[in-house]
């Protein structure tokens, strides 16, 4: 009997509780409806009180579930799901071979299609991409030994576990890593790779207390083994004319001590270089950063037109000393960053596909194409598109994106929120929590290694011993008739002058 009395009252307790939670819900739901009455901001929710909240809440999980249910494998933007699981079984060490039939569409204008060789070489006579020096005439020039590396996320936009996670990994993979223009960090030295110091237009991390350049910060830098190069950033793909944004929330003490700025206030850099207002000051500040530092100095940007690039070459071969640039990076338009206006981020500058071959052709044209390292960057994540830059004319390719994808990116598009579910681009400790550098460096060295074994087979393919024996007359590209042309065709190789 006591039994069926304490189910009595159990029952009981849950019926009040349930009348309790059901009368909580009606009394939200009726103050709601007055406030959503009074209010004046919002049309949908004046109008249709209460349920109009649903539309704001099916708007923010639209992204989300798009990706997972609605969205084909090779539609999505910026990525599409094919790319990101490439990523993914590459980073774990999982066979990325495929059956039945390829899902990519080949007739859309812009695929690139590598010629393969009739008799390519044997399995045993293919061979490891050389080292290639970069920086000749510096004191301390680079033998850089890949030619895929990470590309510029600096600590602040990233978090601490992923900046020790990819320093990590990447000198598992014996690839250099780019600071990003946020200063050089304790966790980028603390995996062992080589560095590569980006010097933005703040100028963090190698400024004083003005925010002029500083030579005895420089020689700090260069002071540390592992800093290779630097990197003069102009601009980048996402923000061309557009100075770094880092929101105030992200801006703690370790990262304001290491930038040198005040902590709590956004940081945000301005949209060039102060010192650099034509071709020349620019060239004179390589010069005199490669004299400080005695390492290999090269810039970053992104292409607009080329008569001011064309500019550069034609000062650079007029003058008597070595004042050159010992590489440059070319960024996409389609480029991507934690925080950048719309306008900017969709709209302005030269994606990769058309600039590289057109800065290639500029360096052929003056006879510069052995002297400065060309380094081409911007949404190159896979195997097929770092090939492709190979032909195109890039000596390194680096990327950005495919790395936060092998970190356990899953595309949320919160970069710019402090809340990334993964742990990656957030200081909630909470959420750092999820990212553990010992493993995740793992598959930062799985990814880039499977990149760099993936091309060689490409190479392979098209008849040659490793990846920079690829060139222009080894992949065709779609036209909008469906037929294909060679890339020789498109973009005809000029005469040196």
């Amino acid at each position: 009997m006591w039994f069926m009395d304490t189910i009595a009252t159990g029952m009981s307790i849950l019926a009040t509780t349930f009348v309790i939670v059901v009368g909580l819900f009606v009394l939200a739901a009726i103050i709601t409806f007055f406030v959503d009455r009074i209010q004046t901001r919002d049309a949908i929710r004046r109008n249709y009180p209460v349920i109009g909240h649903f539309r704001h809440i099916f708007s923010e999980l639209g992204e989300f579930f798009r990706q997972y249910f609605f969205a084909m494998d090779r539609e999505e933007l910026p990525f599409n799901r094919a790319q990101r699981e490439w990523v993914g079984r590459s980073s774990m060490g999982r066979s990325n071979t495929i059956a039945f039939g390829s899902t990519r569409n080949l007739a859309i204008p812009g695929t690139p299609i590598f010629v393969n060789a009739p008799f390519p070489p044997l399995d045993e006579d293919s061979a490891a991409t050389k080292a290639m020096r970069i920086g000749p005439t510096a004191r301390v020039p680079y033998d850089a030994p890949s030619f895929f590396n990470i590309s510029g996320m600096s600590y602040g936009a990233l978090s601490r576990p992923a900046v020790r996670a990819l320093s990590e990994g990447a000198a598992k993979a014996g690839i250099w890593m780019n600071t990003g223009e946020g200063g050089l960090s304790p966790f980028h030295l603390e995996g062992g790779c080589d560095i590569v110091f980006q010097i933005g237009t703040a100028k963090y991390g190698v400024r004083d207390a003005q925010g002029n350049l500083s030579d005895e910060k420089l020689r700090e830098v260069a002071a540390h083994s592992q800093v290779r190069m630097f990197e003069i950033k102009m601009a980048q793909g996402a923000k061309p004319g557009k100075g770094g944004i880092l929101p105030a929330e992200k801006v703690n003490a370790e990262i304001a001590a290491i930038r040198g700025i005040p902590e709590g206030q956004a940081s945000i850099s301005p949209n060039r270089h102060r010192d650099i207002s034509n071709a020349g000051e620019l060239l004179d500040v390589i010069s005199h950063i490669r004299s400080v530092t005695g390492k290999p100095v090269g810039f970053k940007t992104v292409i607009g037109d080329t008569a001011p690039l064309e500019q550069l070459m034609e000062l650079i071969k007029t003058r008597q000393d070595d004042c050159a640039p010992d590489f440059i990076t070319v960024d996409s338009g389609d480029g991507g960053t934690g925080a950048a206006p719309m306008p900017l981020m969709d709209l302005v500058g030269l994606p990769i596909r058309e600039s590289l071959p057109l800065v290639s052709d500029l360096l052929h044209k003056y006879d510069l194409r052995d002297r400065i390292r060309l380094i081409a960057s911007g949404k190159l994540v896979n195997p097929g598109d770092v090939a492709w830059a190979i032909c195109a004319g890039a000596d390194f390719i680096t990327n950005a994106r495919g790395f936060m994808f092998s970190l356990g990116c899953i595309q949320a598009l919160k970069c710019n929120k402090n809340t990334c579910p993964t742990g990656i681009t957030t200081h909630n400790k909470r959420l750092q929590k999820g990212l553990v550098p010992e493993v995740k460096s793992d598959r930062v060295a799985n990814y880039a290694l499977g990149i760099i074994h993936e091309v060689e087979i490409i190479a392979h393919s098209c008849g040659m011993s490793e990846p920079r024996g690829l060139h222009r007359g080894l992949v065709r590209i779609v036209q909008d008739t469906g037929s294909t042309k060679l890339m020789t065709e498109l973009f005809p190789r000029p005469e040196v002058l």
